[in-house]
């Protein structure tokens, strides 16, 4: 990690956020396929195996694009956002929303149990994680974390970019970073360094493998990866596994 990334993991970046929320969900709306692979990442929860009201965490839930995908796949659950950015909370806030769904301001290195207990009554059933566990400090704390939010048997999914197993795909995401999405943000946010961050922080994360790796660290088990379609093929990826039922 260079010292531009490692800067921006030290909080730098969720003052980017901050300053390009008003702007985020018009980027991501020119981006093909973001939130129809949002929605399929969700669907590969399997909802409908987490009970009939599951109680779900989505963390990095940024303006609310990954907890509407969680509502169309999972439309009987209680669902908290986290996000550590409030001005990306901000906006998720102004949408509309069933009473079932709420918002929370944190890093998801701070939760515990005991907060999801006063939040949701619980350990949740589910936790999603869309574009989130890149941006953690420290990823294989925020996976223990994680871990430790899930009730015996519940699930992770990761919704996140992953190039380093593969030349073509990190040629493609530095195309589409250079061409595309460091211009665009560039001219909606009147600065580019959160998308020339978003485009080095990608090439420097793990490879599928070695997420896959961190999170059986983490005690997670049944962990395996899938790919998403379209021209982000070999670029983003469904992470999925979950805690051990007899890990209590």
């Amino acid at each position: 990690m260079d010292a531009t990334t490692r800067a921006k993991h030290d909080g730098g970046v969720t003052e980017g956020f901050d300053h390009a929320a008003r702007a985020y969900d018009r980027l991501v709306a020119g981006d093909p396929g973001y939130h129809a692979h949002l929605r399929t990442s969700a669907r590969r929860l399997d909802p409908g195996a987490l009970g009939p009201e599951p109680r779900v965490l989505d963390l990095g839930c940024g303006t609310g694009a990954s907890t509407a995908a969680l509502l169309h796949a999972a439309p009987s659950a209680r669902i908290v956002g986290v996000d550590a950015s409030a001005g990306m909370l901000a906006a998720a806030r102004e949408k509309p929303w069933p009473d079932t769904v709420s918002f929370h301001r944190a890093r998801a290195e701070e939760l515990t149990p005991r907060w999801a207990a006063e939040r949701l009554g619980g350990p949740v059933d589910a936790v999603f994680g869309a574009y989130l566990i890149r941006n953690c400090p420290d990823p294989d704390l925020a996976l223990g974390v994680i871990r430790d939010l899930l009730r015996p048997g519940g699930r992770l999914v990761l919704h996140e970019y992953s190039v380093a197993d593969s030349t073509a795909a990190r040629a493609v995401w530095t195309a589409v970073c250079w061409g595309v999405i460091i211009p665009a943000g560039r001219a909606l946010t009147g600065s580019g360094d959160l998308f020339r961050y978003l485009w080095r922080s990608v090439l420097e994360f793990d490879g599928r493998r070695a997420l896959l790796e961190r999170m059986r660290r983490a005690g997670l088990e049944s962990v395996a990866s899938a790919p998403l379609p379209g021209w982000q093929y070999g670029i983003t990826h469904t992470f999925a596994g979950r805690r051990p039922e007899e890990d209590w």
